[in-house]
């Protein structure tokens, strides 16, 4: 599958939805098969499986991750990249950050986040914004291509690391 590429050179990466798919099928398995064993065997001391709060809890699982994961995908989350700006879109607004307006960038690891095995994260700081921005390259689809386009921009911007803030 290539990246989604239109005429003015724009490329867009889609939000990965894996874990949503992951954990919706995860809690389904398990309530077969806790209603599978509970409606096969009888045991004395446990309730009746119509009155079973057990069961009950992994259903209340199962309809919200199901819930979660149709909000997720009704979101539609993309990042989109432009020669000259970088785009998140979702389907409720879309954020346009210019490159000239970016007052540092900085592409490197986290070590207590791992998305999808990656640890790579791109921090950036635009002037009219108190706070970074934080794209973790693990939670969008095609992540080495999106990491490529990502240095090229880094070529563009004036480099920085992040600010450390100490705990005083």
């Amino acid at each position: 599958m290539e990246v989604n590429k239109s005429l003015t050179g724009l490329k867009i990466f889609r939000y990965k939805l894996d874990f949503y798919y992951q954990q919706s099928l995860l809690y389904l398995v398990t309530l077969v098969l806790y209603s599978g064993i509970r409606g096969s065997f009888s045991f004395e001391k446990l309730p009746s499986l119509d009155a079973d709060p057990i069961l009950y809890i992994i259903i209340l699982f199962v309809l919200i991750s199901f819930i979660v994961l149709m909000l997720n995908r009704a979101r539609d989350r993309k990042l989109m990249l432009a020669p000259d700006k970088i785009i998140f879109h979702n389907k409720f607004q879309e954020r346009e950050i210019i490159l000239t307006d970016i007052e540092w960038f900085h592409i490197g690891r986290e070590r207590r986040v791992q998305t999808a095995g990656l640890s790579q994260v791109i921090v950036f700081k635009i002037k009219d914004r108190r706070r970074p921005f934080r794209i973790r390259i693990g939670r969008y689809e095609h992540a080495k291509e999106l990491l490529e386009e990502m240095q090229r921009i880094a070529q563009l911007v004036p480099k920085g690391k992040r600010p450390v803030f100490s705990g005083r």
